[in-house]
């Protein structure tokens, strides 16, 4: 078998690589387990025209200010650019087309399979694959029957093809306003929502809002300990995207009760042909591969104490929504995370046994004290 890493980190976005940064100055070996071809994690495959909502001088990694005006809102291809930059530049130990399909148990402590057929071992486990991966899919009354387009946010990317039709857009979050938004422009668009859409200032006194989210401290509060579901902020926005509900580009309605074949049934019981459903209902964590340990509840969440396994030693998570703070799962949030985890594994792999580079050590003092004694006896 091969000598296991102290850590082996799955997932080669933005927490893989904060987990990375801080575990390249620990002495610990390890390496970083990415599933496609390039880092990035699910950046890349975001819809064209996404912007961050939170500005540039709000949404670095650590060790490495983003490359932009602190006032810019970055786009996608901007935060893609950045992040490949950041491995590249720390150099740090990534394996690319490593996706991991399973993780067992095993003496020294971790087995950990992927999909080439290549088998690592480590001591300590870090799950990066991060919290949005994984999109979620709601299933309504009549959903099979229905014969248009139905869509999950992750899959969509530009209004392209769906000019002239008749699109409903689900959800009531910061993605699901800006593609409706971005739609209405050239389709009859309504936002399908179960509550009214709770819109939110993007900027206080000519500041953005995460600007005095960190000078209170707000997005360090610890909202973890109560949740380990994702805060609901509502939806920033600077009078847009409220201006533009407000003009009906795109309407807002309250939910449809389920589907028809031709399109849905609204709460009064009229029924709307539609050509597509878009639902921009947020994601699940990807961490199917941690089946086999007592790592996850019935409902796939992972059972966790600020990041660290509550039932699997040596296995902790960087990334997850409201991990620790609501800012946990973001680009400035998976920073402060990955240092507290790193330092937790640090102190757990010195509290279980050496590992094999250790224990050779400790065998050549123990050999060399036991020559020396051997040639002193010798002497008397």
């Amino acid at each position: 078998m091969t000598t296991p890493y102290d850590v082996l980190v799955i997932g080669g976005g933005q927490a893989g690589l904060a987990a990375g940064y801080y575990l390249q100055q620990t002495g610990l070996s390890f390496a970083i387990l990415e599933g496609t071809s390039d880092v990035g994690g699910s950046w890349p495959h975001y819809y064209d025209s996404l912007r961050l909502f939170s500005p540039a001088g709000r949404s670095s990694l650590p060790g490495m200010p983003f490359p932009s005006k602190p006032h810019h809102y970055p786009t996608r291809d901007e935060v893609v650019v950045y992040v490949r930059h950041y491995a590249r530049h720390f150099e740090l130990p990534i394996v690319t087309d490593a996706r991991v399909v399973r993780v067992e148990r095993t003496a020294q402590g971790f087995r950990i399979s992927t999909s080439s057929g290549t088998i690592y071992h480590a001591r300590s486990i870090i799950a990066a694959t991060g919290a949005f991966y994984r999109p979620y899919l709601p299933s309504l009354p009549g959903q099979d029957a229905f014969a248009g387009r139905l869509l999950q946010a992750a899959t969509y990317r530009n209004p392209t093809s769906f000019e002239g039709q008749r699109v409903l857009v689900v959800g009531a979050g910061n993605s699901a306003i800006q593609i409706g938004v971005e739609l209405a422009k050239i389709a009859h668009v309504t936002l399908a929502t179960r509550e009214p859409i709770r819109f939110r200032p993007q900027k206080l006194l000519g500041q953005d809002i995460h600007h005095w989210a960190w000078l209170l401290g707000l997005d360090r509060l610890p909202l973890g300990i109560f949740s380990g579901k994702a805060a609901a902020i509502g939806v920033l926005d600077t009078g847009v995207y409220q201006a533009a509900i407000a003009a009906g580009k795109p309407d807002r309605r309250p939910l449809f009760t389920g589907f028809i074949s031709t399109g849905v049934v609204w709460p009064d019981g009229i029924e709307e042909p539609i050509d597509t459903v878009i639902y921009a209902t947020g994601y699940r964590p990807n961490l199917d591969y941690l089946a086999d340990l007592d790592a996850l509840d019935t409902d796939g969440q992972p059972l966790h104490r600020r990041g660290m396994s509550t039932t699997v030693p040596g296995l902790a998570y960087v990334g997850l929504s409201n991990q620790w703070t609501y800012a946990s799962a973001t680009l400035r949030g998976v920073g402060p995370d990955a240092a507290y985890i790193v330092q937790r594994l640090q102190r757990y792999l010195r509290h279980v046994a050496p590992a094999p580079a250790e224990q050779a050590s400790l065998l050549q003092r123990l050999f060399s004290n036991w020559r020396c004694c051997a040639g002193k006896a010798g002497t008397v």
